[in-house]
């Protein structure tokens, strides 16, 4: 098989293009055939050295995507070969093969494209559980969403809107901006003026809940919260927030949460549910990925490049 790997950190011109082995499924593992991956800052990370890699080089990136079962698990016939299926949460995807546990495969309905589940799987069931576990939002709240127009944010967006609730997105450029008014936001503000904006879509109360995913924006995001709202906090792409000091909860009963994906998918029937869930959604239109650049894996060097370069409005697709 080919796969695209890098022997040192650095910029995407380490990534290449080049002849590996075959995986060999482990027991309880299917083989599957990658026709779409999605591309995340976390592969960006990695490659640049600041997340950990375990083993030695050459590395290769990707944790989602979707493909044909090639070669089926050993004693299995629920994952048979020629199955559509997708997943979340398995490395090595940057390859035209990849092992992956059966626990970890989502079957695919007929009418979800392996780009659809690819752009969807990892982002959709983060924005699904932000509004329905870390924060069950009900109809005529006001929510908050920074990096709205990211995959995440223009999920989420729309995920608060089915849900009845009035959002304000953050995004930091007016082309941002717009898609996030295109998904359905009642207001969109840049980082200048969002603080503002929020207290006037809340008519000055403050907003139910904020989903901060910046980091260094975490203090406003507790100033704009009302008095009991909740701020959840699921990322920090601008680095680290400053600490916060715990009687300011308390002075104003304001509730801080965290969320990591990896906490709700624990089990396999737990994934599927949600998956299904997702995948009903997009069916009915209420949630409608947005897919901003497809490149051919063998050019995930380009993908990487200008995935980094912060124009990117929704998710880049890495396609075989």
């Amino acid at each position: 098989m080919h796969a695209l790997i890098f022997h040192r950190f650095g910029a995407p011109e380490v990534l290449h293009w080049a002849e590996r082995p075959d995986p060999v499924p482990e027991p309880g593992q299917a083989l599957v055939r990658m026709r779409s991956v999605g591309l995340n800052f976390a592969d960006v990370y990695r490659r640049n050295g600041n997340y950990h890699l375990s083993g030695t080089a050459p590395w290769l990136l990707g944790y989602e995507g979707a493909g044909v079962i090639e070669q089926a698990a050993a004693g299995d016939t629920s994952f048979p070969v020629g199955m559509r299926v997708g997943f979340a949460d398995m490395p090595y995807a940057n390859a035209e093969l990849v092992a992956v546990d059966l626990d970890k495969l989502i079957p695919l309905p007929d009418d979800i494209t392996f780009d659809t589940a690819a752009a969807t799987l990892l982002q959709g069931l983060t924005a699904q559980y932000l509004v329905t576990d870390s924060y069950p939002v009900q109809r005529g709240e006001v929510a908050v969403v920074h990096a709205a127009a990211g995959g995440v944010g223009l999920l989420l967006v729309q995920m608060l809107k089915a849900r009845g609730a009035r959002v304000l997105g953050i995004a930091s450029s007016e082309a941002k901006r717009a898609a996030v008014r295109a998904v359905g936001a009642d207001a969109v503000a840049g980082y200048d003026d969002w603080v503002a904006e929020a207290r006037t879509l809340s008519g000055g109360r403050g907003a139910d809940v904020v989903y901060d995913s910046v980091g260094r924006t975490l203090d406003d995001s507790l100033g704009v919260a009302r008095i009991g709202g909740t701020v959840v906090f699921y990322g920090m792409a601008a680095g680290d927030p400053e600490p916060v000091d715990p009687r300011r909860l308390m002075d104003r009963s304001l509730t801080l949460t965290g969320g990591d994906l990896w906490n709700v998918l624990t089990n396999a029937a737990i994934r599927r549910e949600r998956a299904a869930a997702l995948f009903a959604q997009i069916r009915a239109g209420t949630v409608r990925p947005t897919i901003a650049a497809r490149y051919p894996l063998s050019e995930g060097a380009q993908a990487h490049a200008w995935l980094e370069s912060r124009a990117a409005i929704g998710k880049v697709l890495l396609t075989l």
